[in-house]
Parts: C-alpha cells; structure tokens; sequence
C-alpha cells in the first residue's frame, strides 16, 4: 500500500529550526562575552545580558529544539503509524501560531516584559498562544495515532505521547496568574510554593521538552540510519515506564537549602539518584545498537553526533543527580559548574541528537544527496570540540567559584568578602567558554552552508512511499 506524506510541513519545521538555532546560539555568544567584557552591551538595553539571556534560552529551548521535535513528529509519526496525518490544515495552524509566538517572544523579551520564571518568561497572552497551538497539534496527532494502520506502537511513538500529554499540565499550572495589563501578571503562586511550582515545572521542562522527544528522536533515528533494530526493544518499553515515572519527582533538587519542607527536598534528591538506572539504560540501549555498525561510525557523521550525543546524555544523566546530593549541592549550586552541566546536556544531547536528525532529513525531504560528508565531519570536530572546551571551563571555574565562596581565613571570616575578586578569577575561564560557544556556532554555520548546497539540488514537494517504511524501526 502507498499513501502521500506530507513532507511540505517537516520542511517549514527545517526551516524554523535552523533559522532560531542560528539566532539562539547568537545570542548566547554575545551573552558568554559580554560577561567577560560588560562594554559589548553597548548601553542598547534591548540587548542587555538580562534580556538577552532569556531569548538565548527560549530561542534554544522552545525555538531550535522545539522545531526538530516537532519536524520529528510530522516526519516520523505518519511511518510508524503508516498513516498520513490527520490534518494538514491542522499542521498548518499549528507552524504558522507557533512562528507567532516565537517572533512576539523576541519582541516582548527584548523590550523587559517578563514574568521572570526560569523558561517560562513570557507573558499571559503568549502562554494561552502557546496553549492554543499545542492543542492543536495534539488533537492531530492523536487523530492521527486513532485511525493508524500500524496497530504495534513503536517506543519512539510513546515517547513522543509522553511531551504531548505533560508539557501542557507543567506549562499551565505554573503559568497560572492574574492579568494586570496587557503585557503585565502575577502568579497566583506566592513565596516558597510559587518557586516549589516553578522548579517543578523547570527540572520538567529539561524532562519533557530536553528529554523525552529527544529520546524518541534517538528511537527513530538511529535505527534507520543505521538500518538495524534497536539492541533491546524491552529495554527500551522499560527505559520509557521509568524514566516518564521518576522525572515528575526530581524538581524539588534545585531547592536544596531553600524554605522547602524537608521531605520535598528528600524526595528530589532521591528521585534524582534513582533517574540514573533507566537514563543509563537508555543510553546503552542506543550504544549498544551502535556497536553494531561501529564501522560505519568511522565514516559517517551522523552516527558520531549520534555517539557523542548519547555519551552526553549518560555524562548528563550522572552529572545531575550527583548534583542533587545535599554535600555536593553546597558547592556547585548557584555557580558556574551548573551551566556546564545544562550545557553538557543542551549542547551535547540535544545539539548532537538535533544535527543526526538535520543530516538525516534533509537529504530525503530535498531528494539530493547530502554535498559533503567532509564539511559534516569537520563540523562534527568543529562541535564537539567547542562543546569540550564550554563545559570544562565551567567545571573549573564552578568548583573554583564554589570554594572561594566558601573559603574563610583563621578567624572564621569569608576570605573573599568582596565579590569582585571572584569575578575576576572566573574570568579566564569565562572567557574560554565565550570561545567554546563560538566554536560551537562556526560549527553549526559549516552545517548550514552544507544544508544550502544539498538543498539546492532540491526534488519533489511530497513522497509517495511504501507505509511500512518505519513501521519495524
């Protein structure tokens, strides 16, 4: 049996990738800068390190990894289910709201309208934008997933269940706020519950928008790339089970030392702990699968950023929850080595799982071969070079800032009461990770230029292909 898919939506998906990777990771060199020399903000408050910090993370979260999810979603979904989406109008209102909503959140950031929540920044009328546009894609995918052909759902498709049906709970409840003004709210929250809400959805958001989906993607990719299963397709339903179970309950680590009850920082520690066995088995899961064409990773780029992307994922996975351990948490909290810890993450799982995906996409989207392996490895060296170079430049200057912070002379008293002192120690190592990010970014605009001149030699607007292409991923 063959059936059209409709490839015309994933490319707008590509498109909006690239084009908010480009501007996220922008603005988070300059911002990596400007905290090394202050006069790059140039007194132009619209890109002052307060208000551009939040564009990077929200161009790089909701914008660039949002847009491979969702590409993912169009792409992948309609395989394995050998069942075309349900609504390409529904798709259509879907990008064109959410496009929306990425541009006012640039507009309104840039000008200091903001809720001033971790990730969740933007004001009310953009979060019941975003609410809209997310219940729309939901009803076409569950649509979808309804009146499929293929009755076995394939890991990846559970995972990708998993974002759709937890990111709206995480999103609404902690934006619940009172208008007052267009652009202008409260929480309904208040005090210690109000950050025990926000770090409940923040620690998720990494879960659920950082994790999960990304964790399809690897389910999906890798298998067909490298044209073998999955080394465990039990692992794997069991990866999903624990993982979707445990996260919920790991929020409350970022609160360690707060005025919190007690048992709610417990809990998160312990949750925390106990994330590494299914992240860990996940991660060999894919390994594991990798062993099996490691010759081809010799070769082919788009299994190195996925290697390197799944050695991120089991670094991260164990990094985090040594994190939240109370003994370590005194010194790494609040300082630099938990930006090379989300970084590690953002940069290595994501990035790498999110250019494994590009390379894979594009030359079947556009019907051309992919223009140069070469330029893909030296991007994937680019890359994973930069990514070296942020996260331990932060490892050091965390550890070296957390101990300053902490160092008292003979008396008792802090040895570096004036903070400045510290700032400039941190300074070379701020530094390093300023050109670590900038690494990265030349990178990715090598990646860009090779997607251009695949994309050139552009074919047809739709394929017609065997449905059961994907269905046995």
């Amino acid at each position: 049996m063959q059936s059209e898919y409709d490839n015309k939506i994933v490319r707008m998906w590509v498109y909006s990738c690239v084009t908010w990777a480009l501007a996220a990771m922008l603005a988070g060199v300059l911002a990596a800068f400007q905290l090394v020399f202050p006069i790059m903000n140039a007194d132009l408050s619209f890109i002052s390190f307060g208000r551009l910090r939040p564009i990077h993370t929200n161009g790089a979260i909701f914008g660039f990894t949002a847009s491979i999810v969702f590409a993912t979603f169009y792409y992948a979904i309609p395989r394995l289910l050998r069942t075309p989406m349900w609504s390409r109008k529904l798709s259509l209102i879907h990008f064109w709201s959410y496009i929306a909503t990425i541009i006012l959140a640039v507009v309104t950031l840039s000008m200091g309208y903001t809720q001033s929540k971790e990730y969740a920044e933007l004001e009310w009328p953009l979060d019941i934008l975003v609410c809209f546009w997310w219940v729309v894609m939901a009803i076409n995918v569950f649509m979808t997933i309804a009146k499929r052909q293929e009755k076995h759902m394939y890991v990846a498709v559970w995972f990708f269940i998993a974002t759709i049906v937890t990111v709206p709970v995480l999103y609404i409840v902690n934006n619940l706020a009172v208008p007052a003004g267009f652009l202008k709210s409260y929480s309904v929250f208040s005090g210690s519950t109000d950050a025990s809400i926000q770090w409940w959805y923040g620690h998720n958001a990494v879960a659920f928008v950082l994790t999960t989906p990304i964790l399809g993607m690897m389910y999906y990719y890798l298998p067909k790339h490298t044209k073998l299963p999955i080394f465990s397709h039990r692992v794997s339903i069991v990866h999903f089970w624990s993982l979707v179970f445990l996260y919920i309950w790991a929020g409350p680590h970022h609160l360690l030392y707060h005025p919190i009850p007690d048992w709610a920082q417990t809990l998160g520690m312990v949750f925390s702990l106990m994330l590494i066995a299914p992240s860990w088995g996940g991660m060999l899961n894919g390994f594991l699968t990798l062993t099996q064409a490691k010759e081809k990773i010799r070769t082919d780029a788009t299994l190195k950023f996925m290697l390197v992307a799944l050695t991120f994922y089991g670094m991260s996975t164990f990094e985090g929850p040594m994190m939240a351990i109370r003994a370590v948490n005194t010194l790494s909290h609040n300082t630099d080595w938990t930006i090379g810890h989300v970084h590690g993450g953002a940069l290595g799982w994501v990035g790498g799982m999110a250019f494994a995906a590009l390379y894979y996409l594009v030359p079947r989207l556009w019907n051309a071969k992919l223009h140069s392996e070469r330029l893909a490895e030296i991007h994937f060296w680019t890359a994973t070079i930069g990514i070296l170079v942020y996260v331990v430049s932060m490892w050091v200057s965390g550890i070296t800032e957390g101990l300053m912070w902490r160092a008292v002379d003979a008396q008792g008293s802090l040895q570096y009461p004036d903070w400045i002192e510290i700032v400039r120690a941190l300074k070379p190592y701020r530094l390093a990770r300023a050109l670590g990010g900038s690494l990265f970014l030349a990178g990715f605009c090598i990646m860009l230029y090779n997607l251009y001149k695949t994309i050139k030699n552009a074919g047809s607007g739709f394929e017609t292909s065997d449905l059961r292409e994907g269905a046995k991923a």
